[in-house]
């Protein structure tokens, strides 16, 4: 299930992106569409290791599940946070808030979609219909 999972989280991210790309280029010019871009990539890797982590998590033995899931959602605040504060202190280019605005938009749509993606997967994981001998 994480395949199909992180393909999702993958493809409603690109989508997000896609549907904002056109705006933030006509509004914001060249600056505004690298911003996004940037943004939605910084937010979508730790999500996708995230996703497989707390997959894998969920696997595990349950007294596990709480710490491997927050842990993770932990490196990933920490990374992402990290490498917007590096940006923005040593490349000038991201310094304005714009940038901060596109990594905010992007980090909690990600999330929330993460969350998602992680619920329905846990329903469809301990649904009857998926059990042996039903």
């Amino acid at each position: 299930m994480t395949g199909r999972q992180a393909a999702l989280l993958i493809g409603g991210t690109l989508g997000l992106w896609l549907l904002a790309a056109y705006p933030a280029s006509r509004l914001g010019g060249d600056e505004a569409l690298v911003h996004s871009a940037v943004a939605m990539a910084l937010c979508l890797v730790p999500a996708v290791l995230t996703l497989v982590i707390a997959n894998w998590a969920c696997s595990q033995a349950s007294e596990q599940h709480l710490l491997l899931i927050l842990g993770g959602s932990g490196v990933r605040m920490f990374a992402v946070l990290t490498v917007c504060l590096l940006l923005s202190t040593y490349a000038p280019y991201f310094q304005p808030l714009a940038f901060w605005i596109w990594v905010l938009v992007f980090y909690l749509y990600v999330l929330g979609l993460e969350v998602v993606l992680l619920v329905i997967g846990r329903m469809a994981a301990e649904s009857p219909a998926t059990l042996p001998g039903k």
